[in-house]
């Protein structure tokens, strides 16, 4: 079974907002990268980019890409955008969330759907 291409995008979406994101925060002082962080953010990027390019079609691919958009949803909410610091962040990274917040949300939606269409054959 193929993959549908409107889940391989929005996986991909979401680990490119992603990186917008890691590079706000270093940006606006909200975290500074170690050596270690840096093998988290490598680890964070394999476990969004290889369910959708290697795994495509496997319902070890669905999990993990519902699992990565459960991950991204919450950054939205993790970093309670609708605050008063939102203000002083700046419109880009506040869209920025937001758009990683909607991006995540299709792809549990889509990868739940294809989960449930490989359990049913």
């Amino acid at each position: 079974m193929k993959q549908p291409l409107t889940l391989t995008i929005a996986s991909l979406l979401s680990a490119a907002l992603f990186t917008v994101h890691l590079a706000h925060d270093f940006i606006y002082g909200l975290d500074a990268m170690s050596r270690g962080q840096t093998f988290t953010y490598l680890g964070i990027m394999v476990f969004l980019l290889y369910p959708a390019l290697e795994l495509q079609g496997r319902r070890a691919g669905y999990i993990l890409m519902l699992l990565g958009g459960i991950v991204v949803t919450a950054l939205p909410v993790l970093h309670n955008v609708g605050g008063p610091r939102a203000a002083k962040l700046g419109f880009f990274f506040v869209w920025t969330l937001l758009a990683m917040g909607a991006s995540g949300v299709f792809t549990i939606v889509v990868a739940g759907r294809q989960l449930w269409k490989s359990f049913r054959r």
